[in-house]
């Protein structure tokens, strides 16, 4: 074990195009991040690439349950003390993580992008900065009312107790230990969300980053340190395969798993966990619907466009609540097609660190063969692949997938009801507003779905019969404060603004004679 910190890559350049500058340092050997120190690796290491160069970038830790033990070890000796401190200190420690991300945000950006693959856009904008908002909107939460009082009730006597008037309040606690699993398209942002709100209620956490990209959530741990957290709340165990995240959700001091990626892993993680009766909070895949209502002319028209092209463009299409499915009403179905396929057309795949560049790789091979097997296979079963299908011929190296827009798509076939996680669009054709929601609610998914209508009120009533957690009017756009989960196979529990703090607590309930 050893406690110095981990150098940070270089300053990214200034605005421009593609610059050598923007790449981050020479690969180095990192190590777990427990109880405030680095630790050597007893199992090695695993290359981390970059999927729009394929250059190696560093080598992450090998995990192991020992690992993982020891993590948690760290986290349970720790948590009790940060659970008893004042509040106010709580808030003060969150804010200062969010000051320290913020200084340190232009230095981590190479290693960040090089390792995710996104584009400048998204990397600039939605990743170092919305962790740093994360933190400062926990701070805040920190300081918000643990105890609801409840009004006083007559009970009458029983054979339980005397009778009187009885009052009582529902207190918010920490859950203890938290385990948090985490997704590669955007690794540090799902880490803050789910460590800053833990952290704001007195928990502890043991983070297991995505196998593809865990470099800068390791990179996250001195840093929290240098904003004054005590040692052993925030720990971060890698691994390349299941084996740290299986010992982490079997570990019997873990209180909750955290968990964000696919339906099917979520699943393996929610029967294990309910051997122990561990809570569970599980945001998993989507397949989202966008509704594009026979009256969606004008403004609805042309946010229904921009919408479903943030497909192609925002990450390549690698987020859960994008909008994969668009249903169209058939009176508008021939004219939105082709709008939809110009645009398609006039997207380059390229380098993402050069400003211009919409469309990056996608995170690694294994997901770029992946989603090429969808579209082989929609093709097979008989739908049309008006734009893309094919591997493009550059940029040279890298994971790429070519923006891919899909008709004559049906509900059942595959490439309708399953996540491919990549920038492939499929359109399906609607003739009224009853068979728009069967279609829409015919998968197994209800993470995020879209209406999109020149009549608000319409769009409203409709989205009441949609089987989603969440459901965006005219807009891809979020808002922070929203419960933000699934239903069905996407998923269990809420979190987001102050419903974070409800998802990281458990409600005591004190009850006494007035």
């Amino acid at each position: 074990m050893t406690t110095e910190p981990a150098p940070v890559p270089a300053p990214s350049p200034p605005a421009g195009g593609a610059d050598p500058a923007a790449r981050p340092p020479a690969p180095r050997a990192y190590r777990h991040w427990i109880d405030g120190a680095w630790h050597q690796p007893a199992l090695g290491h695993y290359p981390i690439t970059d999927p729009a160069t394929e250059a190696l970038l560093g080598h992450a830790p090998e995990g192991s349950a020992a690992e993982i033990d020891t993590a948690v070890r760290a986290a349970r000796a720790a948590q009790e003390a940060w659970a008893d401190k004042d509040p106010r200190e709580r808030a003060r420690v969150l804010e200062r993580i969010a000051e320290v991300l913020t200084a340190h945000g232009p230095a981590l950006l190479p290693l960040l992008q090089a390792e995710t693959g996104a584009t400048v856009k998204v990397a600039r904008g939605m990743q170092l900065p919305t962790a740093a908002d994360r933190f400062r909107r926990y701070a805040r939460g920190a300081l918000e009312p643990d105890v609801l009082p409840l009004a006083p009730q007559p009970v009458g006597a029983s054979a339980l107790a005397p009778g009187g008037l009885i009052g009582a309040a529902a207190v918010r606690r920490p859950v203890g230990v938290v385990g948090c699993i985490t997704s590669y398209n955007f690794p540090v942002v799902n880490l803050a969300g789910k460590v800053a709100p833990a952290l704001a209620v007195g928990n502890a956490v043991v983070c297991k980053p995505a196998p593809q990209d865990p470099l800068s959530c390791l990179e996250l741990g001195p840093l929290l340190r240098e904003a004054g957290l005590p040692d052993g709340l925030f720990n971060v165990v890698t691994g390349s395969g299941p084996g740290p995240g299986e010992a982490l959700v079997a570990h019997p001091d873990i209180d909750m798993i955290s968990f964000t990626g696919s339906t099917s892993v979520g699943k393996q993680i929610a029967g294990n966990a309910g051997r122990d009766m561990k809570r569970t909070l599980m945001e998993l895949g989507g397949k989202g619907a966008a509704l594009v209502l026979d009256d969606a002319v004008g403004r609805a028209r042309e946010a229904a466009l921009g919408s479903v092209a943030s497909t192609w463009t925002f990450h390549s299409g690698q987020i859960c609540t994008a909008p994969t499915r668009v249903l169209v009403h058939d009176s508008l179905h021939d004219e939105f097609v082709t709008a939809l396929a110009r645009y398609a057309s006039a997207l380059t795949p390229g380098d993402p660190t050069n400003e211009r560049t919409v469309l990056g790789p996608v995170i690694s091979a294994a997901q770029r063969d992946r989603i090429e097997a969808y579209i082989a296979a929609a093709r097979a079963q008989g739908a049309t692949v008006l734009v893309g299908g094919e591997r493009p011929a550059a940029p040279g190296t890298g994971f790429y997938v070519a923006p891919t827009l899909l008709t004559g798509v049906t509900p059942e076939m595959t490439v309708a009801r399953e996540e491919l996680f990549g920038p492939v669009v499929v359109v399906l054709p609607f003739a009224d507003d009853d068979e728009a929601v069967r279609i829409a609610n015919s998968t197994p998914y209800g993470l995020y779905d879209y209406v999109f209508s020149g009549d608000t009120g319409r769009a409203w009533r409709l989205a009441g019969r949609l089987r989603s957690g969440n459901v965006g009017i005219n807009t891809v756009q979020r808002h922070p404060e929203t419960p933000f989960g699934g239903c069905k196979e996407s998923g269990v529990g809420r979190d987001g603004g102050s419903f974070g703090l409800h998802a990281y607590s458990e409600l005591q309930s004190i009850v006494w004679p007035s």
